[in-house]
């Protein structure tokens, strides 16, 4: 199994976050686009690294054009040396339209058509051939060999596309490399709901089974000693409350009986009560959607959850400060096993 951490996407201290980050044996580092561009500190990440994947978990997809984030991709998978990973996401539509100030329409047939205009991009810079792309929401028919940066020594980017509900998931095993699963979904929900629509998207597209990564976002509850666990649960109570409030998540809570809390959160949410709202997320959901334990406990607690279902696993903890200590555990989930599945036959 391999291990992304996830990073403050802040110019002034990312180059050392992903330096230690690779020196401790991430496999990977990911930037998020919430106070930060996600982009532009990852030409800083890959500067400070010689192995590490650098992607974006998730750019927001949707207000921008295929265009754009097809030179992106083309421009950090050169400067990477082949190891960036372009991860989108659609996102919920109150932040598309009120903060992006764009269209939220068909978003899950809008991020398919996306995916292929991006391919259909760099196809024509590899090829050489007319770019000849007519879809419902995107057209690109010109590129003059003015704009055309010709074939990437490090091949394509792989592309990740983040989903919650089924169809998008769907769009993830039809068009992508990889699928982002977000921090508030449960092994119940990716079983029975999330990897059958994976399946049912690369049926579609006749593809292999297992031809799509599953890259699974985990909320840590960890700590070296009480303190640290307390600060680290509360922070996970309010993120859990946070994400559980908006409705596009409600269809992971109702897999587990809690869809109701969607709707008690939503007016709180509005009203910024913060605190009301992390003290409605009892015990039995925070262990549901995240991993509770001591650093030393992780790596089995993680593998005996989504071992053999999950390729990658990304988190965002303090591991500068104890980097023995986050050596060791990204050293077990290499190893892939729990001490369970050791145990069997």
């Amino acid at each position: 199994m391999k291990a992304h951490a996830i990073l403050d996407a802040d110019l002034a201290t990312i180059a050392g976050a992903a330096a230690s980050a690779e020196q401790i044996g991430f496999d990977g580092v990911w930037t998020t686009e919430t106070s930060h561009d996600p982009f532009l500190p990852l030409v800083v990440a890959a500067s400070s690294t010689r192995r590490l994947d650098v992607g974006t978990a998730i750019a927001v997809a949707l207000p921008r054009n295929p265009i754009h984030l097809a030179q992106l991709g083309w421009d950090l998978q050169t400067h990477s040396r082949g190891r960036f990973i372009l991860g989108l996401g659609s996102q919920v539509r109150a932040h598309i339209e009120r903060r992006f100030g764009s269209a939220y329409d068909h978003p899950a047939a809008r991020m398919r058509e996306l995916v292929c205009a991006i391919r259909a991009i760099w196809r024509s810079w590899e090829t050489g051939e007319p770019l000849e792309f007519r879809g419902e929401f995107y057209t690109h028919t010109l590129m003059t060999p003015l704009f055309n940066p010709g074939p990437n020594p490090f091949g394509r980017p792989k592309i990740f596309v983040a989903g919650v509900g089924p169809g998008m998931v769907g769009v993830a095993g039809e068009v992508a490399d990889g699928l982002l699963v977000h921090g508030l979904t449960s092994r119940s929900y990716l079983d029975t709901v999330a990897l059958p629509a994976l399946e049912a998207g690369g049926a579609r597209a006749g593809r292999a089974a297992g031809a799509v990564e599953v890259c699974r976002q985990l909320f840590l509850v960890t700590g070296r000693d009480e303190r640290e666990q307390a600060a680290a649960e509360r922070t996970v109570r309010e993120r859990l409350a946070f994400y559980a409030s908006t409705a596009a998540y409600r269809v992971v809570l109702e897999c587990h009986g809690w869809g109701a809390l969607q709707g008690r959160l939503a007016p709180l949410a509005r009203r910024r009560a913060w605190e009301e709202m992390s003290a409605l997320i009892d015990d039995e959901m925070l262990n549901t959607y995240a991993i509770v334990g001591a650093p030393e406990q992780l790596p089995e607690l993680i593998l005996s959850r989504f071992g053999g279902t999950v390729q990658r696993v990304s988190f965002n903890v303090p591991f500068h400060r104890d980097p023995l200590r986050w050596e060791a555990v990204i050293t077990a989930l290499h190893a892939g096993l729990s001490s369970s599945a050791r145990d069997q036959p």
